[in-house]
């Protein structure tokens, strides 16, 4: 059976895809045994925007404190998807929707799809990573290669414009030397930062 919607502590998280344009060092896709097929997570094919209404509608969603989309893959590979889903929940419930992206969308579709996103969350949630390109490059290893930090503070910038809050994030199994320039980073782009806790 396809998960498609799973909770983690009051929150609702939404599973769109498996495809991502990153290889993390620190991602589960890469430390784990590869049997995803044995994870419910793991999509075998993609859920339809019926498929996931029709999830929520199978949902109180008056009892998650937020809705998050958010899964083994990077789910503005969907955009046109999340958007429809996020009208779906704005028309229908009164609950916060955050996303947590790695801000790499823009390269993804080869085009800017920030305004597209105007209205759809509440918040917006990027995965900085690292304080400089270099690092950002040998943790994230994007298929993009260069250019990608310069792109993901781009689209962490121009989403200020478009949703109530952003945010960046780090995950903890950084160095305390990298959370500190990671911090720095934030702090000139006016962007609050949380450090996550990475969860083996």
């Amino acid at each position: 059976m396809m998960t498609i919607l799973y909770e983690v502590g009051k929150n609702l998280y939404v599973n769109v895809t498996n495809r991502c344009p990153c290889a993390c060092t620190f991602c589960i896709r890469n430390n784990g045994d590869g049997a995803y097929g044995s994870d419910s997570l793991w999509l075998d094919r993609e859920p339809s925007l019926e498929e996931i209404i029709s999830a929520f509608k199978q949902r109180n969603l008056s009892k998650y404190n937020e809705v998050v989309f958010c899964g083994y893959g990077e789910p503005l590979e969907r955009v046109d998807v999340v958007v429809e889903a996020c009208k779906y929940l704005r028309e229908n419930s009164n609950c916060k929707i955050r996303i947590n992206t790695n801000g790499l969308a823009n390269l993804i579709h080869n085009r800017n799809i920030v305004p597209e996103l105007k209205g759809c969350f509440d918040i917006i949630s990027v995965s900085l990573n690292a304080g400089c390109e270099e690092s950002y490059l040998k943790v994230t290893r994007p298929k993009f290669k260069e250019g990608s930090y310069h792109a993901m503070l781009e689209f962490a910038k121009e989403c200020k414009n478009i949703a109530p809050k952003v945010i960046f994030s780090v995950v903890d199994v950084i160095s305390k030397e990298e959370i500190e320039l990671s911090q720095n980073v934030a702090d000139s782009l006016q962007i609050p930062l949380r450090i996550r806790k990475y969860d083996t």
